[in-house]
């Protein structure tokens, strides 16, 4: 769990990761395939650059501002003039939204040069984008709002507005500073930097047929809240766990996926899988199945992933992996993510990156593989979760010289059932850093990062909606190509409370399919239900269960069909 580059607030101590609990993960696929909806396959995103904008104003000295190289907004009261109220005001044509799209998202992005803060809200606006300077207008509801302006890109959710092709007209308004903000125009010299709407969308497509039902022997039967084992497993490296069935399907060509088939790197045809990482503590005895199956029975469906940290210890259930809960709950047909981290979490011992690569962990790395390989089906696999914050373990170079030697290892004993997942923070301070620390694409099958909305844990006022807590780390893999073509996954996700506003994290999880359906190259969302690294108050509490409505919302969400996958947990 990262906070956005402020260093974590606890110190670690015990068998944590950092300083969180060690909660249970789990799962293995389950392959029946069942159609039972119109499936949706994902499309790529549209960027549509602005035909026209203008400042409105009725300031004589700005001149004709459709044909300025900025925009400006400013409130009312303006630099001292009791009439200098501006509003940005931009047009886009759009036309290649296909006439079968279905959720369709759109995304204001306008660039601004320096920090402000100002609060800017994106309205519909009826005004002539092609005017030299057209009257400003009292604006209506507001579409979505900044509650910051920062260097670079800013986003405002407008698909309340734009709903597919035609011509659509958007204002920006200003509150809370009186002074001007420029923004980038049509006009600008930098094509870069000039206003965008970005669309994505699904397209409805029928099948022909409908698959075949699995067979019984590969529906799992145990239900997901008895209690699980509390036999410990074998402390060795050689401890082998159960070989579990079934196995996903061969992937199979692009063209020929339908929904309910799951390829041989775990991505699904249609949808997302839904996941969890719930820790467990001494007050429960460690009971890490008891972990999971409590929020599955609170949110009345089973999780597709189970999420749980390792460590290099190569014992107990912190280092010798599988044990017996992840055991049974891939039996029960959960999918495991198994994040291993260089480290020893009792005796809190950092390993380097040098450490990893130089051999000297070799015999710890192999018996790990080896347990990988004798689980007989796909797994996800991590190593060193979010190492951009970590800078006592060497730099990004070692990093990836790090993950190639435990990928080599794992190839070299035969484990290939892991599918490795690439797992970064996704802050925007660390941008600079992404394309160094990726290992390469035939090292990565999955992108993930951890997004979160942290309002007022991190210090922050601003409370960011699903959509934007996700999308601004996917446009950046987009716009620069790291991992081009792999599919991502949200290895951990959250939301803190609003204290102003009860009902908001129950909306927030209300909303959240929504997102996901708006950014199609997810196909994995995992929610970290801890309160991490940030303190627990009144204001800050970023666990989904911590009150009956947060709790209602993230129901909700489970049940939404995009995330309820006919060959997983979900069934």
């Amino acid at each position: 769990m990262a906070r956005h580059g402020v260093h974590r607030l606890i110190r670690p101590h015990g068998p944590r990761r950092k300083a969180v609990l060690l909660g249970v993960l789990g799962g293995t696929v389950v392959v029946g395939i069942v159609a039972t909806t119109v499936p949706l396959l994902a499309a790529d995103d549209l960027s549509v650059r602005a035909v026209a904008d203008t400042t409105a104003t009725t300031v004589p000295q700005d001149g004709n501002n459709s044909v300025k190289t900025t925009l400006a907004t400013c409130p009312a009261r303006c630099d001292g003039n009791p009439r200098g109220g501006r509003a940005a005001v931009v047009q886009f044509a759009v036309t290649s939204v296909p006439a079968t799209a279905v959720n369709v998202r759109a995304t204001l992005r306008v660039h601004a040069w320096q920090r402000f803060a100002a609060t800017v809200a994106a309205h519909a606006s009826p005004l002539d984008a092609r005017a030299a300077r057209p009257a400003p207008v009292r604006p209506g509801a507001a579409l979505d709002t900044v509650s910051k302006v920062r260097p670079g890109f800013n986003e405002w959710d407008v698909s309340g507005l734009v709903t597919g092709n035609g011509t659509w007209t958007l204002s920006l308004t200003q509150a809370g500073l009186e002074t001007r903000i420029y923004w980038a125009s049509t006009d600008h010299r930098n094509p870069d930097l000039r206003p965008r709407l970005v669309i994505t969308y699904d397209i409805g497509v029928r099948p022909t047929s409908r698959p075949a039902s699995p067979p019984t022997s590969a529906v799992p039967s145990s239900s997901p809240t008895a209690a699980p084992s509390t036999t410990a497993p074998k402390p060795t490296p050689s401890a082998s766990p159960t070989r579990t069935t079934p196995r996903p399907t061969a992937s199979p060509s692009a063209g020929s996926r339908r929904c309910g088939e799951v390829s041989d790197k775990l991505v699904p045809s249609c949808g997302a899988w839904w996941g969890i990482y719930s820790p467990a503590g001494a007050d429960d005895g460690w009971d890490h199945g008891a972990a999971v199956a409590e929020v599955e029975a609170q949110v009345g469906r089973r999780f597709d992933i189970v999420h749980r940290y390792h460590d290099f210890s190569n014992i107990g259930s912190n280092g010798a992996f599988p044990d017996a809960y992840e055991q049974r709950q891939m039996r029960e047909g959960r999918l495991m993510f198994f994040a291993w981290e260089s480290r020893i979490f009792s005796s809190e011992t950092v390993l380097t990156w040098a450490d990893v690569y130089s051999g000297r962990h070799d015999a710890t790395i192999d018996a790990a593989a080896g347990r990988i390989r004798a689980i007989g089906v796909p797994v996800f696999m991590g190593f060193d979760h979010e190492p951009e914050d970590e800078p006592t373990k060497g730099s990004d170079a070692d990093f990836v010289r790090a993950w190639r030697h435990v990928h080599d290892r794992f190839t070299a004993a035969g484990a290939h059932n892991a599918v490795w997942v690439w797992t970064m923070m996704g802050w925007s301070g660390h941008y600079d850093r992404y394309a160094g620390l990726y290992p390469g694409d035939r090292y990565v099958d999955w992108v993930g990062y951890d997004p979160y909305n942290f309002h007022v844990c991190n210090g922050s006022t601003v409370w960011k909606s699903p959509a934007t807590t996700i999308g601004s780390f996917y446009r950046w893999l987009d716009e620069h190509g790291v991992g081009a073509g792999k599919p991502r996954m949200l290895a951990e996700f959250g939301t803190n409370v609003n204290p102003a506003d009860p009902g908001a994290k129950r909306r927030w999880f209300e909303e959240f399919p929504a997102a996901l359906k708006a950014h199609p190259k997810i196909k994995a969302a995992i929610y970290f239900n801890s309160a991490g690294m940030t303190s627990r108050s009144r204001t800050c509490d970023m666990t989904m269960n911590h009150d009956p409505s947060a709790v209602a919302g993230f129901a909700r969400a489970g049940q939404d069909s995009y995330l309820r996958q006919p060959t997983g947990g979900s069934r």
